[in-house]
């Protein structure tokens, strides 16, 4: 039980991370020049904000799992 708590901790830090990357890549000249001209972010920002989200809520999902099955 310990494992799937401290395995979904780590992911959820990692899926928090991944966001903020993307979050401050998304202010980069690139991007910028992207969603002027396109409407969108590049492809990694994309893929880090959407993989941030992802991961985090794995990482959510396994600490709530953990935290509320019953202890025998």
């Amino acid at each position: 039980m310990r494992t799937n708590l401290i395995f979904g901790t780590l992911l959820l830090i990692g899926g928090v991370l991944l966001l903020i990357t993307g979050a401050n890549a998304s202010h980069s000249l690139a991007d910028q020049v992207s969603n002027t001209f396109y409407g969108r972010f590049t492809q990694a920002t994309t893929w880090y904000i959407l993989g941030g989200v992802g991961i985090g809520l794995v990482g959510l999902y396994l600490m709530l799992a953990s935290l509320l099955t019953k202890r025998t």
